[in-house]
């Protein structure tokens, strides 16, 4: 089983630096014209599903891809960016953003996702869909963030201070490869 994975378009916040978990923020400008770039670069893909962040961002992002096709879209709220609790809507420079990535930090907030609870969050739904999906092959679109235990998953937690530089760009695809193996071991 294989997946594609897209980070939604640019939004205004992601132009200003700004963290945005939860908060539903729509695409800028820029945002639409990389999604529509996206899907030219997509337009040669088998898709058979896309499963989608209930954020706008992502879902006009996931709504551009499909335009013009018939992949069917459904939305799943474990694909939604991490919780930035007291963070949210700040500049990325007013905290230590770098350690809000650390998994070897760990560090708990008082209102914000903890990074292993995330991790723990995306591991269980990519596990869920290796099950339910087997035969498909998957686009999934959603946020920088969810992009970072994506990676992880497949390749292994890097022996870094952060692991902020495995996110995606905004409508950047990365593709991953299920290994049976890797599966049954978990």
């Amino acid at each position: 089983m294989e997946i594609l994975l897209t980070r939604h378009g640019q939004t205004e916040w992601n132009f200003l630096k700004k963290v945005q978990g939860k908060a539903d923020i729509k695409l800028n400008e820029k945002g639409i014209k990389q999604a529509k770039d996206v899907k030219d670069k997509l337009k040669n893909e088998q898709i058979d599903l896309i499963l989608c962040s209930p954020l706008i961002r992502a879902v006009e992002t996931a709504n551009i891809i499909n335009d013009g096709r018939s992949f069917p879209i459904l939305i799943d709220e474990k694909l939604s960016e991490r919780d930035f609790g007291e963070f949210e809507g700040m500049p990325t420079t007013d905290f230590d953003y770098e350690a809000f990535w650390s998994y070897k930090q760990n560090i708990q907030y008082n209102k914000a996702e903890n990074i292993k609870d995330f991790f723990k969050r995306v591991y269980g739904f990519l596990d869920d869909i290796y099950l339910k999906y087997k035969d498909k092959r998957i686009l999934l679109v959603a946020h920088g963030g969810i992009s970072i235990p994506v990676y992880c998953y497949f390749n292994g937690i890097p022996d870094k201070d952060t692991l902020l530089g495995l996110a995606l760009g905004n409508c950047e695809v990365a593709k991953y490869v299920y290994k049976e193996k890797e599966i049954d071991e978990r």
